[in-house]
């Protein structure tokens, strides 16, 4: 009786370690098949594909930024004076405000006695019908369409009714083109969104200027993006410009000093190009800009009421379309 139970003993230990076996080869199989095969098999995505769109994956920094001690000084309307540490890590502009001029209307940027800064508008549906071939004849370099926005109320993605006509006219002119579009993104999810529509409505077409992610507040109205925290304004900027950087082109950041100053994390965003928007005969902002929009009031023949009024201190148009590089700032993952 003895023998027979130390035998049945044995067979069930010997069950049980054949089972406890089985589930680890099945599970060494599964860990090999899903995770190390499956990533050395990922497919590389190919720079020379247009099609292929990258989302960023967005890395955040734990750590405080390191400062170097000095201070820009702002006026603010309740405190007066006030002061914002610099960062050491974000370039700083290295244009030289005395050389900027104005005349007629229209500010240059000049070295060594020549002009070297490039004339450009910003324009929308609110324009209304334009004579490209005057705008051209006035002296404008580029323009800079826009391509669409998202309502701030219920965040319809938009495209500008008069979109196609004022690019296509405005390249057909001679004149250097990017386009913006006005987000009030409010999630990394809804950036991509407006970067996608943007890029579906250009595909084809002869830009050469940036495309850029125009984030604003909202004064004397609600609207969805009241409450948008920094860390993710800067996820919806990294978002944006990293998807459109996968398509081939050049991304930029707008906005206007104070915002940048106290919303924009720019540290994470310093890698991208920044168009300013500060109104008056020079620039004070501190830090590295590429276009600035100096007024909102301009006037340029072919054009009926005012228009905003830049100057770049690059010739995008020299450049071409860039091909499709590695993100910046940022990893990026294929969908």
């Amino acid at each position: 009786m003895a023998s027979a139970n130390n035998k049945r003993n044995l067979f069930f230990r010997i069950a049980a370690l054949l089972e406890a076996l089985i589930i680890l080869l099945m599970a060494i199989v599964f860990v090999f098949v899903f995770f190390i095969r499956g990533r050395n098999e990922a497919v590389p995505v190919s720079e020379d594909d247009p099609e292929v769109r990258t989302r960023a994956v967005i890395e955040k920094e734990e750590t405080f930024y390191q400062l170097d001690g000095k201070k820009i000084l702002m006026h603010d309307s309740t405190l007066g004076e006030v002061f914002v540490p610099v960062y050491s890590d974000v370039p700083v502009s290295t244009v030289n405000t005395d050389n900027i001029t104005s005349r007629n209307g229209y500010a240059f940027y000049t070295e060594n006695g020549a002009v070297t800064s490039y004339s450009g508008i910003d324009i929308s549906e609110h324009q209304g019908e334009i004579d490209w071939g005057k705008v051209k004849g006035a002296g404008i370099d580029f323009a800079i369409i826009r391509a669409g926005y998202r309502t701030y109320g219920g965040g319809v993605v938009t495209i500008d009714e008069n979109f196609t006509d004022n690019l296509r006219q405005a390249n057909a002119a001679g004149i250097a083109t990017g386009v913006y579009f006005f987000s009030q993104a409010t999630t990394q999810e809804e950036a991509v969104e407006e970067a996608d529509a943007v890029l579906d409505a250009i595909s084809g077409c002869d830009i050469t200027y940036p495309v850029v992610y125009d984030w604003e507040l909202i004064f004397d109205d609600s609207a969805r993006t009241d409450d948008v925290s920094v860390e993710t304004l800067a996820d919806c900027c990294i978002a944006f410009c990293e998807r459109v950087k996968s398509a081939g082109y050049t991304p930029m950041i707008y906005q206007n000093k104070t915002t940048a100053m106290h919303k924009l994390d720019l540290p994470r965003l310093k890698d991208y190009d920044f168009w300013l928007a500060e109104y008056g005969d020079k620039p004070t902002y501190y830090y590295k800009y590429d276009i600035w929009q100096y007024s909102s009031s301009g006037t340029v023949p072919g054009i009926e009421g005012r228009v905003d009024m830049n100057i770049s201190f690059r010739d995008y148009s020299k450049k071409g379309t860039p091909d499709a590089a590695e993100p910046t700032g940022a990893a990026a993952v294929t969908e």
